[in-house]
């Protein structure tokens, strides 16, 4: 270990160094390939430092989780930025989903663990990710209707398109996010408003 690296961490960024490697790792070999042990040889310290900082591996994932529901909400914001029209900020949020799934498909995995929300302390990074969601939705929910039942159709269609998408189920390896498939699975959102009538 360099000083320059003892210096960092004891200046208490090892936490985040052991998830920054998590996010390496997951990048390059899945989410098979994370494990504590790989973490702490990839920021640098002995294979018991973790311990110091998460309650296993599912207390790495959790912190994982937090960090790639701010790098998600970042892909949301980013795609509608600029956009006015209500029916053109749905397309672009639903494009940004897509385009972080492709892009970080081990941290959507993660993200979207079975039973991580419930191990999750803290989900405000979740929430402002869906509070994205839910402010596109706004414009196309009937008067006196439950929000939820339009977000989360719309939910259901972008993330199971991403989910299948990755799977190579539209033959059509990603990336490069390829307009075809996903327009027209989009174009459903042009009926947005009466999904729920």
């Amino acid at each position: 270990m360099t000083a320059e690296t003892k210096t960092t961490h004891h200046h208490g960024n090892l936490k985040e160094a052991l998830v920054r490697a998590g996010i390496d790792l997951l990048e390059e070999d899945g989410l098979d390939g994370l494990t504590l042990r790989k973490c702490a040889a990839r920021a640098g310290v002995s294979h018991a430092a973790p311990a110091h900082h998460f309650d296993g591996l599912s207390g790495l994932k959790v912190a994982i989780a937090t960090e790639g529901f701010r790098i998600f909400s970042n892909y949301l914001e980013s795609a509608a930025k600029g956009i006015d029209a209500p029916i053109d900020r749905l397309r672009a949020v639903c494009r940004g989903y897509l385009t972080f799934g492709l892009t970080h498909p081990g941290l959507l995995s993660v993200i979207f663990g079975s039973g991580l929300a419930a191990q999750k302390p803290d989900n405000r990074e979740g929430d402002y990710a869906y509070n994205i969601l839910r402010s596109v939705c706004a414009p196309f929910i009937p008067e006196g209707q439950n929000p939820q039942i339009i977000e989360i159709q719309v939910w259901s269609l972008i993330h199971g398109f991403t989910l299948l998408y990755l799977s190579g189920e539209f033959g059509c390896p990603p990336p490069p996010i390829e307009d075809g498939p996903f327009d027209q699975i989009i174009a459903l959102l042009d009926r947005v408003g009466t999904l729920g009538a």
